[in-house]
């Protein structure tokens, strides 16, 4: 089984190119909405975090409380790396217990930091979604209800689309000016028949 990893900044529109994706029968694995399931169910992962950053972490009902992990974690690398040192090894062995339930020829893996978290690793070939950076702010503006500022801050703690596409073995541009279904549909076929 050949396994893909999708990333791209916030933004970007990886979640609308995953939806293609299934639509054409590839099972897509969500990193993020993992990650997250797993820092609300998993006993292991909530002692750790509760250990790193203190009972805090979690609302009262019990779910981990995003935005105090965010407004502490995208202000000190240290924690930001000790929040990814407990959370991505999780990911990893869920990923893998899920691929071992999949029967297609490729799998995707949807990832916002693939190449920061060293996923990459795991995949046999990379995909960048791009897009411009101001195009990338509205729709964020748009779509959270946040301020430029925020969006903005975001972005600086990302990768640039620049340094995701030396790495990527495709690159799908997802700006007004072009489709993307084109894009995704090439990028199917060299997969199934390249590998």
């Amino acid at each position: 089984m050949i396994k893909v990893g999708i990333t791209g900044g916030i933004g970007s529109g990886k979640t609308t190119v995953c939806k293609v994706f299934r639509i054409m029968g590839i099972p897509v694995f969500e990193a993020d909405q993992v990650a997250r399931q797993l820092m609300n169910s998993d006993t292991r992962v909530r002692f750790q975090l509760v250990n790193l950053f203190g009972s805090s972490v979690y609302l009262p009902d019990q779910t981990v409380d995003r935005k105090f992990l965010s407004a502490i974690v995208f202000n000190d690398p240290s924690l930001l790396s000790g929040l990814n040192s407990i959370v991505h090894p999780a990911v990893r062995n869920a990923f893998d217990a899920w691929c071992n339930n999949q029967h297609s020829l490729y799998v995707i893996q949807e990832a916002a930091i693939l190449f920061e978290s060293g996923f990459y690793k795991m995949m046999d070939k990379t995909i960048v979604v791009a897009t411009d950076e101001e195009e990338r702010v509205q729709r964020v503006m748009k779509r959270d209800g946040i301020s430029e500022e925020q969006v903005r801050q975001r972005i600086r703690n990302q990768w640039t689309d620049e340094q995701r596409i030396k790495m990527a073995d495709f690159v799908i541009n997802n700006n007004d000016n072009e489709l993307i279904l084109p894009q995704i549909v090439e990028i199917d076929q060299k997969i199934r028949i390249h590998g």
